[in-house]
């Protein structure tokens, strides 16, 4: 489920960029949007596929980690300033899930059917 939603939300970022990607991100401030829309879609697309694939998953979700400190912080901080914990929470169950689920393969890397068990036998990623 992490590789498809982040191969989706990258997909999206390039396909719908004013709400999606550069358009979102100078939304909420942050700088160079543009090329921060690309740049995280780009990462969301490829790391997603290596996810999915079971290819160097311990490493493809370092980065998708990462986007998804930065997205509860930048997005979900207000949220909270503006709405209160529950509206928060609400709003940032497919973040959480994602964090979670990036930390997850972190910890314990891809499943015995995954192109790492296939390329790599020795090794556990």
């Amino acid at each position: 489920m992490v590789g498809m939603v982040f191969l989706s939300e990258g997909i999206q970022k390039f396909l719908f960029p004013a709400i999606r990607g550069a358009g979102r991100f100078a939304k909420i401030g942050l700088p160079e949007p543009e090329f921060l829309g690309y740049f995280v879609g780009g990462f969301e697309v490829f790391c997603g596929l290596l996810i999915l694939l079971g290819l160097l998953t311990r490493l493809a979700a370092i980065p998708t980690l990462i986007i998804m400190l930065v997205a509860i912080s930048t997005t979900k901080t207000q949220v909270l300033a503006d709405e209160g914990f529950w509206a928060m929470m609400h709003g940032s169950r497919t973040d959480w899930a994602m964090l979670l689920g990036s930390i997850f393969l972190i910890i314990r890397g891809s499943g015995k059917w995954a192109l790492d068990h296939l390329l790599f036998p020795k090794k556990r990623y």
